[in-house]
């Protein structure tokens, strides 16, 4: 049993390795900001064979999971419900690098904000997809209690606002769901 789960962890592992060159590519991608899912296919056919298996089609992948940019502004309640539907979640925000993907994501799809997992519970911040907050990067943070759900900026870190306020999203995902 120890053998089969160090294989496990090794596996993701292995596959959560970054892949530098569909990042460079995501600077290339080019969406029209009235297509409803963010287009994949120029960065698609710009990665590597064996890269694309890792995330379904028209998500890209970054470090350990998969995102997808959905360009049909929703609440933040139903951009959740809308992700959960693909087997994802709105996505959380583990460090720098990561968030400045994110930008790039949200910047190429020609937008300003977009919706992140991360929402304001009994005086502390929370990752929808149960990430513990380790990593801040607020610009101006408004009162969490009237505005408990959080989005990202292209431009500057993060900010809050009501769930209710409809803007675009963007989910993610485990690949290989360990």
């Amino acid at each position: 049993m120890k053998t089969v789960l160090i294989l496990s962890i090794l596996l993701c592992a292995a596959f959560a390795a970054p892949a530098e060159h569909k990042e460079k590519a995501l600077d290339a991608a080019v969406m029209a900001p009235e297509q409803s899912v963010f287009a994949a296919r120029e960065f698609e056919e710009a990665a590597a064979p064996e890269s694309r298996s890792i995330c379904p089609d028209g998500w890209f992948h970054h470090g350990s999971r998969c995102y997808l940019f959905v360009n049909t502004p929703m609440s933040w309640y139903n951009a959740e419900e809308h992700c959960n539907a693909m087997g994802a979640h709105l996505t959380s925000v583990s460090n720098p690098r990561e968030y400045t993907f994110l930008q790039k994501m949200t910047n190429t799809a020609g937008q300003s904000i977009a919706w992140l997992g991360g929402f304001h519970l009994q005086g502390r911040w929370l990752w929808i997809d149960r990430q513990g907050v380790y990593y801040t990067n607020w610009y101006c943070p408004a009162s969490s209690s009237s505005y408990p759900c959080m989005y990202l900026r292209n431009n500057n870190g993060w900010g809050n606002t009501q769930c209710g306020s409809a803007y675009r999203f963007i989910c993610s995902k485990n690949p290989f769901g360990c």
